[in-house]
């Protein structure tokens, strides 16, 4: 369950409410049909990425996406100033 809520939490666009939202849904079966999260719904990192494309709208994934790429380049160019000033 950790390892599942981890890595939806890493997902575009995805917020607490995402995060508590799908926790929920997942303990809610396993509490009704006595399964294994594992075995109810198969790989955690898989279906993390399911569930994103779920219960994320489409336009705030792409806006998250683009802020990611943008802090990326961001950190690159500072790192690359660093490393030419020595420091």
């Amino acid at each position: 369950m950790a390892r599942f809520q981890v890595r939806l939490a890493m997902q575009p666009g995805v917020d607490r409410t995402v995060v508590l939202r799908a926790v929920k849904e997942v303990t809610a079966h396993c509490a009704e049909t006595g399964e294994h999260p594992r075995t109810a719904f198969g790989d955690p990192d898989a279906h993390a990425v399911q569930v994103a494309a779920r219960l994320v709208p489409t336009d705030r994934a792409a806006r998250a996406r683009r802020r990611d790429a943008v802090g990326d380049k961001l950190t690159s160019v500072l790192r690359r100033a660093g490393d030419v000033a020595g420091l």
